[in-house]
């Protein structure tokens, strides 16, 4: 029987009585008129308004799931789906289940993941909320072809089809609104061939208020993206810090630097050294994050990060850490030297500190370097282990 299934329609459901019947009817319909031996698996997450009842009466698959949460309904709705292919979407008349042959043509094509694209295919009045339209949507869209490099339009649309054996690949994890987010996240970490299609977005078919909470859902989307591009959260941000902190402190320590009628001497010296320190623990964050995540199968293993194993393992992490801190203890000498040539008295601060403070900065990135190589090395252990 599961070889002969083609395409499961998965639709997360709760309390979605005005509009499900609707919908399965619908996607029957695609059915029929397109030769395609398919079913209908609707996930429900708890609906009080008989839900359950209208969808076993249309002859759909009825998956009770306890766990709160769009995806979480969404994923026991893809293990009970027996289809090649599997279409998801919402079952409040938004979107038109009659419409889907453009998916399968291109899933039969040999697409892993096939996206909606509403922008496309248009937003028929008051089915997209101002800010949505406007401002959530490209944005988040906009962060994610940014971070992950994925060549689509809409990042969030609820329409998009996938064959059974991408899907069930993906380690998917998330429960709330993210997991639309993740889908694509994690096809495009794992090189799935991806595309979209123009899809029709209609206003929302029930009389009560949209499951959906702009503000909410829309931090949870992007907590997700930068959770799962350590580059962005963490890299980009740590490198700009030390370049900017670097480029300050050298000019700096040679002479006071003049900007229009302001003098940047000893003092900002001292916060441009902070800044460099903060960006290095963002950098050291980001090799962390990066192994935490890879070796416990959050993220997909790569070829840049075996090489990282092969360039930055422990011995040259201890060498460069040691290196820094003799460089502290030099400068550190200096410093002293100097005020013992004052017979240890008082020193004029903006010579001394121009050594004193780049002396600290290097102590304790020495230091640092050390601790953050061995705490690697450990987090590296699993890695090592599996060769």
């Amino acid at each position: 029987m599961n070889q002969q299934i083609e395409l499961s329609v998965v639709m997360p459901c709760l309390n979605e009585a005005e509009t499900l019947a609707t919908c399965i009817r619908k996607a029957k319909k695609c059915f029929a008129e397109n030769n395609i031996v398919g079913e209908v698996v609707i996930a429900d997450n708890g609906s009080s308004d008989g839900s359950q009842g209208i969808a076993r009466a249309e002859g759909a698959i009825v998956v009770v799931v306890l766990e709160k949460g769009y995806g979480s309904a969404l994923w026991s709705g893809f293990q009970k789906a027996q289809g090649k292919y599997i279409i998801m979407g919402d079952s409040d008349d938004s979107y038109d289940f009659g419409d889907l042959r453009k998916f399968i043509d291109k899933l039969r094509d040999g697409y892993d993941l096939v996206m909606g694209n509403r922008f496309k295919g248009g937003i028929k009045k008051g089915a997209m909320p101002f800010l949505h339209r406007y401002l959530g949507n490209p944005v988040l869209s906009f962060i994610g072809k940014l971070f992950f490099k994925i060549k689509i339009g809409d990042f969030h649309c609820g329409l998009r089809g996938f064959t059974r054996e991408a899907i069930m690949g993906m380690g998917l994890t998330t429960t709330g609104m993210e997991f639309a987010s993740e889908i694509v996240v994690k096809a495009s970490l794992l090189n799935l061939k991806i595309t979209e299609v123009p899809t029709i977005l209609s206003k929302d078919g029930r009389t009560g208020a949209p499951h959906l909470n702009t503000w909410t859902d829309g931090w949870r989307h992007l907590r997700f993206l930068l959770m799962y591009s350590p580059r962005w959260l963490f890299l980009y941000p740590g490198l700009f810090c030390i370049i900017i902190g670097f480029c300050f402190s050298v000019a700096i320590m040679i002479k006071p630097l003049a900007i229009f009628n302001a003098v940047l001497d000893v003092h900002t010296l001292l916060y441009a050294c902070g800044v460099i320190l903060v960006g290095y623990q963002f950098v050291s964050f980001f090799f962390i994050t990066k192994v935490f995540t890879t070796t416990n199968g959050l993220l997909p293993k790569s070829d840049s990060f075996d090489n990282m194993f092969k360039f930055f393992n422990l011995e040259k992490g201890l060498y460069l850490g040691l290196f820094l801190v003799i460089m502290g203890v030099i400068l550190s000498f200096f410093a002293v030297q100097g005020w013992a040539k004052q017979n240890f008295g008082n020193l004029e601060p903006t010579k001394v500190f121009r050594i004193i403070i780049p002396a600290v900065l290097f102590l304790v990135l020495g230091v640092q370097t050390v601790l953050n190589s061995f705490f690697l090395s450990i987090l590296g252990l699993k890695n090592e282990l599996k060769k």
